[in-house]
């Protein structure tokens, strides 16, 4: 409930505009001249302040790597049909080869109030998940949304659309709603239960955004006490951004009841007959400025609750609260090309009333160039 009302207080960041909601890939065709190809590299280095092994070398040593490399095709078929492909071709930090990323086809019978997609794109559940990758504020994700978000992307039939001017008032009202596997990408079902996730935003004015998220299904099939995994997550948000100002924030919850990839399961509940429940949480927050010089600092903070359960944070598995604040500067060369510096200062969850402190913060640099 503190959580609740100190985002309420605070609230919050991105730049994203009105049609945001409506598209489940990272850009939209622009014309119904054929196909166009898409895309955008982030070169990146990583500096971890993890302190040093016993030998006097890095703990986790400092990195250039790709943190994306995407390249798509994108196009509209008269009439009222448009696709979307979009493969990834950095290895990331997990190596591994090329893959893909988003492929769907939208149908749009009535316009921008109801369209059809089928196909591979992000689940409809989250502010920050939905900003594409190439938009963000900051060089990574919250880590309450990296883990109660997933998974990312997943297959299946969305309906998405938005008002035209309700009361007067132009995308006063934009949704989407999917039905999805709930395995991930690239992955087909592996039992008969499909999850459900919805996701709707309310602009009562152009400077004010209010959005809410859903998302629930079972994991998984049922083991021999007849009992299956569960996952359900609540997500709200706001966004305010006038006078060169963003500020924009974000709660999300999440159950999951079972042990759920994401959250061991090593909280140390009791199992007896029926499977051990977890209930996560935490927000986001951030605030920025866009001076007359291109430069936007930025200013973030999130918290993650997770019930005891291990996560991953910058590649360490951990089963306590994580604090970060996010120092960062964008630079914008350009309308296509960015620099991103960022500082993340990280404080861990109570033990015994006292805030617990590791070597763990990190420092990158982004460079993006889009296509």
């Amino acid at each position: 409930m503190k959580k609740a009302t100190l985002l309420i207080g605070l609230l919050l960041i991105t730049i994203i505009n009105s049609n945001t909601i409506l598209a489940q890939g990272c850009v939209e065709t622009s014309s119904d001249d054929g196909p166009q190809i898409v895309g955008y590299i982030q070169p990146q280095f990583n500096s971890y302040l993890n302190g040093d092994k016993a030998n006097g070398d890095p703990i986790k040593p400092s990195s250039f790597f790709f943190k994306r490399a995407r390249v798509g095709i994108v196009g509209s078929i008269p009439y009222d049909v448009s696709y979307y492909v979009m493969a990834e071709f950095s290895p990331g930090l997990s190596g591994g080869s090329p893959y893909l990323l988003d492929a769907f086809v939208t149908y749009a019978p009535f316009g921008k109030y109801l369209k059809f997609s089928l196909g591979q794109y992000k689940s409809p559940f989250s502010l920050e998940l939905n900003t594409p990758c190439f938009a963000l504020n900051t060089i990574r994700r919250s880590t309450v949304v990296n883990e109660l978000a997933a998974p990312f992307r997943d297959m299946g039939l969305m309906l998405l659309g938005s008002s035209d001017s309700l009361f007067g008032i132009p995308d006063l009202i934009s949704y989407k709603v999917a039905i999805l596997n709930g395995t991930g990408i690239n992955h087909i079902d592996d039992n008969s239960n499909k999850d459900i996730a919805a996701r709707i935003v309310i602009a009562p004015w152009q400077w004010l955004k209010i959005g809410g998220s859903y998302r629930t299904g079972f994991v998984g099939t049922k083991d021999i006490n007849d009992e299956q995994k569960r996952r359900t997550r609540t997500a709200f948000d706001l966004t305010f951004e006038k006078w060169n100002f963003m500020l924009q924030g974000e709660y999300l919850m999440g159950q999951d009841i079972g042990e759920i990839a994401g959250g061991g399961g090593c909280g140390g509940k009791a199992t007896a007959t029926t499977l051990p429940t977890y209930d996560k949480d935490g927000f986001w927050v951030a605030a920025m400025y866009m001076t007359p010089w291109s430069l936007q600092p930025i200013v973030k903070y999130e918290t993650y609750n997770p019930d005891g359960t291990a996560y991953s944070y910058l590649g360490n598995t951990q089963t306590y609260d994580q604090n970060t604040i996010t120092f960062g500067l964008n630079y914008f060369l350009n309308d296509w090309t960015r620099i991103q510096v960022n500082y993340l200062y990280n404080s861990e969850g109570k033990t015994n009333g006292d805030f617990n402190e590791y070597d763990n913060d990190a420092f990158m640099i982004q460079v993006q160039a889009k296509f």
